[in-house]
């Protein structure tokens, strides 16, 4: 399988954690971690691109021994502790109206999931709620131009302008990398914008059916499982 193009070493890897880096328990691939650290060794910056928050992406980071920024909340929070303050691209206050709107209107619970409690720059709810109707009211409302994607973990309701491609773009500028030599992995409809901005893209076995349509490749181990194969092919065209 060509799982990279011949001869091309990406400088950096975008790497989804949620859904990716996990096995279909959604609990972390040792694999995937072991992988991703041999790239570190091989000096190829791992740069967590997440709709996660800051304080659990750190937590996983140091862990992993990751070298490059991460980009947080969808690319509303880019952050290396180098760096000292993070940059928050929104303040996650009118998401958060909106999610207690839609909790008026449809009965549901605004509070939405529990690591609301460290976000900064947007707000999510269950992923279990009725995204029809959520899109339907959004649209509707005085919140139109938020944007409300839905992964494996929750339904995000972000500030138009936060994506994952426009926070790696923010990180790859102060890296002084081009995103046509990053290759992302991811497996969700919130990794679409960063799998257009990169120069490669692979999609994990178990993705949703929107980001395998856009991905360069697609994976046929499942999540983690994709990332030794990945390292290999990696390693071999750096070896040659």
């Amino acid at each position: 399988m060509q799982w990279i193009p011949k001869g091309w070493v990406p400088k950096a890897i975008a790497v989804d954690i949620d859904g990716t880096i996990t096995d279909s328990n959604k609990e972390i691939n040792l694999g995937a971690i072991a992988a991703l650290r041999r790239l570190e060794d091989f000096n190829i910056p791992i740069i967590l691109t997440t709709g996660n928050v800051r304080a659990i992406t750190y937590g996983l980071w140091r862990f992993i021994g990751a070298t490059g920024p991460m980009v947080c909340e969808n690319g509303g929070v880019v952050w290396h502790p180098k760096w000292g303050e993070p940059i928050v691209r929104a303040d996650g206050k009118r998401a958060k109206d909106a999610a207690l709107m839609l909790g008026e209107k449809l009965n549901l619970d605004s509070e939405g999931i529990t690591t609301n409690a460290w976000r900064e720059s947007e707000w999510c709810l269950f992923p279990d709620e009725n995204l029809e109707m959520i899109n339907d009211l959004i649209s509707k409302s005085a919140f139109s131009d938020l944007s409300v994607v839905k992964t494996g973990f929750a339904i995000h309701l972000m500030e138009p302008q936060i994506s994952k491609a426009q926070g790696l773009t923010i990180a790859l500028e102060k890296m002084g990398i081009l995103p046509a030599d990053v290759l992302a992995i991811g497996d969700a409809p919130n990794d679409i914008s960063m799998f257009n901005l990169v120069g490669h893209s692979i999609a994990v076995g178990g993705c949703f059916e929107e980001l395998a349509a856009v991905a360069k490749v697609i994976s046929p181990f499942e999540r983690g499982d994709t990332f030794e194969h990945v390292c290999e092919a990696i390693i071999n065209n750096i070896s040659q």
